[in-house]
């Protein structure tokens, strides 16, 4: 329930950040369940047609795949049928997401997938999937096809064929060129960790609960990451694919050539060059050569090419019957060929089980190696190249020097494994002359501070180390304590650097920090300090400025005045006040006299009775009456 919910609130949100990305971009949808029989869901009549019927929910009835909405670039329409969709259940936990993600791979027309489109399928889950031979508990036997059986937009083979494996599934994405992200709830997000490690062109992504922002996010990133990921897929055909191996080698721009897949970061108009390398393990049973296919794909890419290969199983002799290399082996006299299993092992380097180091085929003893566009691969063994040396931004030996047996062979005044360093420290000179200010030393042509707050090309900027003021207030305070004495400068070595002198004018420059030292006795001592070379140098002020302590009396007189000139105020304004608001008429003791005419407006005071009654839970009810007669106007009252 918590996924249709995600999906309804959507859709709006994600065409407008795809827009960033993608300015066409088309949406479609499905749904599944699982296999409509048993075990896994309820056959009973009343369970069929609405496997939530003991929640008083109406759902849908249970169904493999169903194909609900073409692709559509029109996003209100979109909305419009998710928020009709009813949800629906099952009885096992598994549920059937890799039969419908195969279908919705290889059902073009229905699904309406566009040739020349980037295709992502997202599939959205709480639960783990189905895998190929689990419907054996159901009765299903029959291998799944891989291909499309939608009529009416509805699954049909769903109860007659079983699963898909993991590398069906896998070639059937790669041949559609399609993307797969996962979203998942966190509760299985181990489970399909495990899985897509067998699925080329895949984003996992974790969902948290009633987050729509969250599934926005991921497809967005995941549409990001996938296509800044460039990796290829190498098939062979299936009688061949026993007796070759095929090793991929990508070299990324960043020049990493680790063992791995693909490149990840790959920003536009930038060039990933791939060493696909195909070795035999056997020849076949018959010994005769033969001619293979092989299948490069880049994921995700609606492209491939076929690389034909021809294999050689059998010695090719010379009109005199011998092999090139006539101290190897020999054929018969009468120029037949036959194949010799001593060749192959002058094609092999001591200590390795590869022929000619998987980058070449031996003939007759010797190896030939393989043309790259890469570069040249020679040797005996093709075990030399001239292209397999590291990279430095893009460039092989950083281009300052020539690969070599697979080492950099630096050019003049630059060094490194990749060439990268300048063997001169010239671009760490700072302006005055210095190898890095005197703050650090040069390391493959950059600075490398010797004090961790310093920074800059040269070292040259330390906003930390300006607060040198507090570091060398004990040295202040050990000198001003001696009284600035020239006889006692030597007590206070321990506390300051190696050059402290005393001045009676201040050092003016950029290059001197001003600092000021206060004493206990309220004496102000100014300082300088300066760094060159990485000596600290000192200069402190004899002439100290001493402050009376008669200014914290004065400090308080000047606040005690303050306080009294507001109570002042304070009492005045209270008078005024007063005056303001006193009634005409009245006396200063705010007695109000009343005129004749005054009288005429003061109403006159009826009798009033006032009745007090309470009640008793056993006796009679008691009335208390007060009578309340007229009062003259000047009586007060009681």
């Amino acid at each position: 329930m918590s996924r249709l919910f995600k999906l309804k609130t959507v859709g709006v949100a994600l065409s407008l950040q795809m827009t960033q990305h993608s300015s066409d971009l088309w949406v479609g949808f499905g749904s599944f369940v699982d296999k409509p029989v048993s075990p896994y869901i309820n056959v009973h009549p009343s369970k069929i047609n609405n496997p939530c019927s003991d929640y008083e929910i109406r759902c849908r009835p249970a169904h493999g795949f169903h194909h609900v909405l073409s692709m559509t670039g029109n996003m209100s329409e979109f909305t419009r049928v998710i928020k009709r969709q009813r949800i629906s259940g099952n009885m096992d936990t598994p549920e059937g997401g890799l039969d419908a993600m195969l279908q919705a791979a290889v059902c073009h027309k229905a699904v309406g997938w566009r040739p020349e489109a980037k295709r992502l399928l997202l599939l959205m889950t709480d639960q783990p999937s189905h895998l190929a031979l689990d419907s054996r508990l159901a009765g299903i036997v029959t291998p799944n096809d891989g291909l499309c059986h939608l009529e009416n937009n509805i699954y049909t083979a769903s109860t007659v064929m079983d699963h898909p494996s993991l590398s069906q599934l896998s070639d059937k994405l790669l041949e559609n060129h399609i993307y797969s992200i996962f979203a998942i709830e966190k509760q299985q997000y181990q489970w399909y960790k495990e899985l897509v490690r067998w699925l080329p062109g895949t984003y996992l992504g974790k969902l948290g609960l009633f987050q729509a922002s969250n599934l926005t996010e991921l497809v967005v990133g995941a549409y990001k990451e996938l296509l800044s990921e460039v990796a290829v897929t190498v098939s062979l055909n299936d009688r061949a694919s026993s007796r070759f191996w095929v090793s991929v080698s990508p070299l990324c721009p960043n020049g990493s050539t680790a063992n791995q897949q693909s490149c990840s970061r790959v920003q536009p108009g930038q060039t990933v060059y791939f060493n696909i390398t195909v070795g035999m393990h056997s020849c076949p049973d018959n010994g005769e050569d033969e001619d293979i296919s092989l299948t490069v794909r880049p994921v995700g890419y609606n492209e491939s090419s076929v690389i034909r290969i021809r294999s050689k199983c059998r010695c090719c002799c010379e009109s005199t019957g011998h092999c090139h290399n006539s101290s190897q082996a020999f054929c018969e006299e009468t120029g037949q060929e036959q194949r010799d299993p001593s060749l192959n092992l002058s094609c092999q380097s001591a200590g390795s089980d590869l022929m000619c180091s998987g980058r070449g085929t031996c003939e007759c003893g010797r190896c030939v190696c393989d043309q790259s566009r890469l570069g040249t691969v020679y040797g005996k063994y093709c075990e030399k190249d001239d292209f397999s040396c590291p990279y430095f931004r893009g460039l092989i030996c950083g281009g300052h020097g020539d690969c070599v047996l697979g080492e950099c062979v630096c050019k003049n005044d630059w060094t490194g494994d990749s060439c990268e360093c300048p063997a001169s420290s010239t671009s760490c000179q700072s302006p005055d002359g210095l190898l890095c200010s005197g703050h650090g030393e040069c390391v493959c042509g950059r600075c490398v501070c010797s004090d961790s707050r310093r920074s800059g090309s040269f070292c040259e900027r330390c906003p930390v180390c300006q607060s040198t003021c507090q570091s060398n207030m004990n040295c202040v305070f050990c000198h001003a304590a001696d009284g600035l004495s020239k006889r006692e400068k030597s007590h206070c070595n321990k506390t300051c650097p190696t050059s402290v002198h005393y001045t009676d004018n201040g050092q003016i420059g950029d290059k001197w920090v001003q600092c000021m030292y206060v004493s206990n006795n309220n004496c102000r001592y100014p300082f300088q300090i300066t760094t060159e070379a990485g000596q600290t140098e000192l200069h402190i002020h004899t002439r100290a400025e001493c402050r009376s302590s008669s200014r914290v009396g004065t400090f308080l007189s000047v606040c005690a005045l303050t306080v009294l000139c507001g109570l002042v105020v304070v009492a005045v304004s209270r008078l005024l006040l007063l005056k303001r608001h006193r009634p005409p008429g009245g006396t200063a003791d705010g007695v109000y006299n009343c005129t004749d005419k005054d009288l005429s407006y003061i109403p006159t005071t009826n009798e009033k009775t006032v009745t007090y009654r309470r009640d008793r839970p056993r006796d009679h009810p008691v009335e208390m009456n007060i009578q309340v007669p007229k009062m003259p106007i000047n009586d007060p009252w009681h």
